[in-house]
């Protein structure tokens, strides 16, 4: 982890929580989890609500087939965290109708999501709907809600640095399963939850109007892919475009630059959410734009 404060900057029930699960899985807690548990008002609560839903609610694609789509967009974004957890998942939560290790085992509904998911990640500004002739528009958007969570997550991981450490892709992988991507509700309590009328909008305006430290305006820039002061620009540019190539150098010129490490986590989710909202609503105007055409 490459900021102490998703190490060591939890509340109480956070750090008991993980010290319980860690000695009952003799297994130390995964730098996903700790993540989520840092500051769950700012991004956690309404990610996880649209994680479960979209990787484990009804839908048109098998939980298996949600996990590859899954494993493919770490892929994309070269996220060895998420490659890892995504490839086991598939086999833990599919039953033999897809093979992560072989792309032509997806059924071709699969392989036209997956290739569409893909062009709104690379290429936003080009998206279009070709492909996707006989597949329900339900469909579509259901992969598209799969494809914003781990937009998100996987920016976030690289950017932070996890690294699966020995035991937890076995345990963590089964559990997050188990529990179907749900937290217990009381680690996530922390003031009233804003509900804005849909998840992606509560998604949306958590970065933008959380508590935090840093400047609402500065927040914003972030979200939209404006220009940004100093250092920042240059940071959050690498998190959007190629978050894989972040490093610690990165982060301490954040902060030999006097930025607090609470600071760096909020420009970076804010960063991080604008550039997956960036294609998944490139996406969602795409199938619009067909829909009414």
């Amino acid at each position: 982890m490459r900021l102490s404060i998703l190490d060591h900057g939890h509340r109480r029930r956070a750090k008991l929580f993980m010290k319980l699960t860690s000695a009952t899985s003799r297994v130390d807690s995964p730098d996903i989890v700790k993540m989520l548990l840092y500051r769950p008002g700012f991004l956690t609560r309404p990610l996880l609500d649209l994680t479960a839903d979209a990787m484990r609610g009804p839908s048109y694609w098998t939980a298996g087939e949600r996990e590859y789509l899954a494993m493919c967009t770490a892929r994309l974004h070269q996220c060895p965290f998420c490659i890892d957890s995504h490839t086991e998942l598939t086999r833990i939560a599919g039953h033999g109708e897809i093979d992560p290790d072989d792309p032509g085992s997806a059924r071709p509904h699969l392989r036209a999501v997956r290739e569409f998911l893909d062009l709104t990640s690379r290429a936003p500004d080009s998206v279009t709907t070709a492909g996707l002739d006989g597949l329900p528009e339900q469909a579509v958007r259901e992969a598209l809600n799969v494809g914003l969570v781990w937009n998100i997550v996987n920016r976030l991981a690289n950017a932070f640095g996890f690294v699966l450490r020995e035991g937890q892709l076995y345990s963590g992988t089964r559990a997050l399963h188990r529990f179907g991507y749900r937290f217990p509700a009381f680690l996530l309590a922390e003031g009233p939850a804003p509900d804005h009328g849909d998840v992606v909008t509560n998604l949306r305006r958590s970065v933008l109007d959380a508590p935090a430290t840093t400047d609402p305006a500065l927040r914003a820039a972030a979200v939209a892919g404006d220009p940004l002061p100093g250092p920042w620009q240059s940071y959050a540019t690498t998190v959007r475009e190629a978050s894989y190539r972040t490093t610690d150098d990165d982060m301490d010129r954040l902060t030999v630059a006097g930025y607090s490490e609470d600071q760096i986590f909020e420009v970076t989710v804010a960063a991080t959410v604008g550039a997956a909202l960036r294609s998944f609503d490139a996406g969602r105007n795409a199938l619009e734009r067909k829909t009414t055409g």
